[in-house]
């Protein structure tokens, strides 16, 4: 019965380390995942600074970062009109009070109330886009 003991307590012992492996294993996860997770929280940090920056300095004359406002302005400026394009091909207007998306034509927003601005049409001009291929 020597045997089946050895055997019993070899069993245990293996189990033990794989349940102590297993606890490691998880353990080093869960930091990876939070490592992760604060990594994360502080690039939304760094954004929202830079965002907040931005819409502080937007305006002003003299900067350092001149240069890199301009480029955000002049791509913020393209989004807006592509947005508008999308409506447009979309038969859709946007409230300019609320955001809301009404049918083109539309007089009133029918989630606020607001006197709806006359439609632009899409022509189908094309824009000179070179400046957002740098």
């Amino acid at each position: 019965m020597s045997f089946f003991d050895e055997m019993k307590e070899s069993l245990v012992s293996a189990g033990k380390d794989v349940s102590q492996k297993a606890k490691e294993v998880s353990g080093v996860a869960k930091l990876k995942l939070d490592v992760k997770s604060k990594e994360d929280y502080v690039e939304k940090q760094y954004a929202e600074l830079g965002r907040t920056y931005f819409d502080a300095h937007r305006d002003d004359e003299e900067n350092a970062e001149n240069e890199q406002f301009k480029v955000i302005k002049e791509a913020l400026a393209e989004i807006e009109r592509m947005k508008t394009e999308i409506l447009n091909l979309q038969g859709a207007a946007e409230c300019p009070n609320c955001g809301a998306r009404m049918p083109q034509g539309a007089s009133f927003c029918s989630s606020c109330g607001t006197k709806m601005a006359e439609p632009e049409h899409f022509t189908g001009e094309v824009v000179d886009d070179e400046k957002f291929d740098e």
